[in-house]
C-alpha cells in the first residue's frame, strides 16, 4: 500500500532521498516479513513432526499397555473366586483351631483335676501305708521284747535256784553242828541275771 501510494504521488512531491529511505524501509518490511513466514513455516513443520512422533508414541503405549492391563483384568477376574475361597477357608479353619483350643483347654484341665484327685488318693494310701507299717513295727516289737523279757527273767530265776542249791549243799556241816540254816529266797540271792558278765 505504502509503494502504490508512493508512485500514485506526483514525481515531484518524493524527493530522490526520501524514496530512497522508503525502498530501504519498504526492503526492510519485505524482508522481515518473509523471516517470520519462514520462521512460522519451520515452527509449523517441527509441531507437525512433533505431534507425529508423540502420536506414534501414545499408540505404541496404547499398544504395549492395553494388551497388559487385558491380561490384568483377566487374571483379576480368574483369582476373584479363588480369593474369596481362600478367605473363606481361613475363616473356616480359624473357627476350628478356635474350637480345637478350647477343646484342649477343657481336656488339660480334666486331667489337672484328675491328676490332683490322683495325687491326694496315693497321699492317703501312702500316709495309711506307713501308718500301718508303724503299727506293725511297734506291734512286732512288742511281741519280740516281752518273750526275750520272760526268757531273761526264766533263765534268771534258774540260776539264782542252782546258785542257792551249790550255796545250800557248801552249808551242810553248819547245819550238823546245830547252827540254824536261814530261809533263803533264791530270787533275793547274790545270784547274778542271766547273761551279765562280772565287771573286772
Amino acid at each position: 500500500m505504502v509503494i502504490s501510494g508512493m508512485w500514485l504521488q506526483d514525481a515531484g512531491t518524493i524527493s530522490s532521498g526520501n524514496s530512497r529511505l522508503l525502498m530501504i524501509f519498504v526492503g526492510i518490511v519485505a524482508f522481515s516479513m518473509l523471516t517470520q513466514a519462514i520462521v512460522f513455516t519451520v515452527a509449523a513443520i517441527g509441531s507437525l513432526k512433533a505431534s507425529k512422533k508423540l502420536l506414534e508414541i501414545a499408540e505404541e503405549v496404547k499398544s504395549k499397555t492395553l494388551p497388559a492391563i487385558d491380561k490384568t483384568q483377566n487374571v483379576l477376574h480368574e483369582l476373584h473366586p479363588k480369593v474369596r475361597v481362600i478367605t473363606d477357608n481361613l475363616a473356616e479353619t480359624s473357627h476350628i483351631v478356635r474350637l480345637k483350643a478350647q477343646e484342649l483347654d477343657s481336656t488339660i484341665t480334666d486331667v489337672n483335676e484328675r491328676a490332683r484327685a490322683q495325687t491326694a488318693r496315693v497321699d492317703d494310701m501312702v500316709s495309711s501305708v506307713l501308718d500301718t507299717t508303724s503299727g506293725i513295727a511297734s506291734t512286732i516289737q512288742k511281741g519280740v521284747s516281752v518273750p526275750v523279757r520272760e526268757f531273761n527273767g526264766l533263765m534268771n530265776g534258774l540260776k539264782a535256784g542252782i546258785d542257792v542249791l551249790v550255796g545250800r549243799k557248801g552249808n551242810h556241816p553248819a547245819k550238823s553242828a546245830g547252827q540254824p540254816v536261814s530261809n533263803v529266797n533264791p530270787f533275793e540271792s547274790g545270784a547274778k541275771p542271766f547273761g551279765t558278765t562280772p565287771k573286772l
